[in-house]
């Protein structure tokens, strides 16, 4: 049998730059899934900040405030509430978002559904819209909640060690293949591999450098 064609997408759901490659990124996958159905898209939970419960410091709230702002100044359609700044009290963690995540596709193949993109937006759009925080537990069972999923089973799912065990795996997985920032993209079948430059205004042109990856394959 040919090998697979595997499409990495490694992000992290509290990432600001991921939310704001969110559309073009929908359109990139629309147009794959009409066009090149063989392909496997396959999302990695790269992980931005690790667990933490020290509040955020001001040095860093104002680097994440400046990329809100510098992202809608040069990004056109996206918006942040920065209620959040005064609604919440931000922690630099981002691993429970990327482990609620995960917990969603273990609880998605169980159930036969597919959940794991509804999660990734219900988690962005607490944060980014709603001015929720994603770092606490509650926000995750809540947006777990909104999109179908049991409570007690996700909440289970999410602390355990299969979940967090999961999680490592794909961290390694984004290092393995040479991620540096987020969102990262990357083309591979077996041991050949491009990283594809993202562009957060024009899908057109990350199709392009796609196909072009591919044929070289």
């Amino acid at each position: 049998m040919p090998e697979k064609t595997l499409l990495y997408y490694s992000h992290d759901p509290m990432c600001s730059f991921c939310w704001a490659f969110r559309p073009v990124w929908a359109r990139v996958r629309s147009s794959l899934a009409k066009s090149k159905p063989e392909l496997t898209i396959i999302n990695v939970m790269g992980g931005l900040a690790p667990d933490s419960d020290e509040p955020m410091p001001e040095e860093v709230r104002s680097k994440v405030r400046a990329a809100w702002q510098y992202i809608e100044q040069n990004i056109p359609g996206i918006q942040f509430n920065y209620d959040f700044w005064s609604q919440q009290k931000p922690r630099r963690s981002t691993y429970p978002a990327c482990r609620a995540v995960i917990a969603t596709k273990i609880l998605d193949a169980r159930l036969n559904y597919e959940l794991e993109e509804q999660m990734i937006l219900a988690i962005q759009q607490a944060y980014y819209l709603n001015a929720q925080n994603p770092s606490n537990a509650g926000t995750l069972i809540s947006c777990a909640e909104s999109i179908g999923l049991d409570k007690i089973a996700f909440t289970k799912t999410l602390h355990s060690t299969e979940c967090h065990q999961a999680f490592e795996q794909d961290r390694a997985l984004s290092q393995s293949l040479g991620i540096s920032s987020f969102p990262g993209l990357v083309i591979a079948r077996g041991n050949s591999r491009f990283n594809i430059p993202v562009d957060y205004n024009n899908a057109s042109r990350v199709l392009d450098r796609l196909f072009e990856a591919i044929s070289l394959l």
